[in-house]
């Protein structure tokens, strides 16, 4: 007998794709779920605009490689994204047309037209780093005679010394630092990976301080 069910329509796998391929399958960090949550919320905006369609009504095929590439286009020229932010749109793109192909290969050509869309090459800015004297102003900053001054220095003074990012470095939780005997923190980074970093002995007094 023919197969006549219908193919899945956007609102549907948008629905899974969040839901089952980033937050099941994949175990996407918050940050990643949001990055792709905002590329989405910002295409359909366009193409409501361009199409005159409200999302709701929109089918999978009017997401395709031309419309895709005039919002890559409208991000660069009247957002002001860098090649970097337009780069990371397009990877969300990317990704749940993956899922699509898989999902329902009724797509499938119409998915690989748009996952052969290239990214677009950029210089990779160099990595800048704090002076001696620049660190010094900056833990000098924080008012040390209250307790948020004492916090403010001690996440300086962390970050400093272990090079976290600002989202690991405010989601660290008490059991994460040992001041003891091997000291140091444990912190999830991107893409899920764990690592552990050794604390200086100045860094475990003025976390001690703050604890107190």
């Amino acid at each position: 007998m023919m197969n006549t069910a219908r193919p899945a329509t956007l609102a549907r796998l948008l629905q899974s794709f969040f839901t089952e391929r980033l937050l099941q399958q994949r175990h996407a960090s918050p940050h990643t779920v949001a990055s792709y949550r905002d590329s989405f919320r910002l295409l359909l905006a366009f193409a409501k605009k361009r199409l005159h369609k409200d999302p709701s009504d929109l089918e999978l095929k009017e997401l395709d490689a031309p419309l895709l590439g005039e919002f890559l286009h409208h991000l660069e020229t009247e957002r002001g994204n860098s090649p970097r932010t337009r780069n990371a749109r397009l990877a969300a793109f990317h990704s749940f047309f993956r899922y699509v192909a898989l999902s329902d290969p009724t797509y499938a050509h119409h998915c690989q037209r748009i996952l052969a869309m290239p990214g677009k090459r950029h210089e990779k800015r160099p990595v800048d780093f704090l002076s001696e004297a620049e660190i010094k102003a900056l833990l000098a900053a924080p008012d040390t005679s209250s307790w948020l001054g004492r916090r403010d220095r001690a996440l300086l003074v962390l970050a400093i010394q272990t090079g976290l990012r600002v989202s690991e470095l405010i989601s660290l939780r008490n059991q994460d630092i040992v001041l003891g005997t091997g000291a140091h923190v444990r912190c999830e980074g991107k893409g899920r990976k764990e690592r552990c970093t050794p604390l200086h002995r100045e860094v475990v007094a003025v976390v001690k301080a703050w604890l107190r």
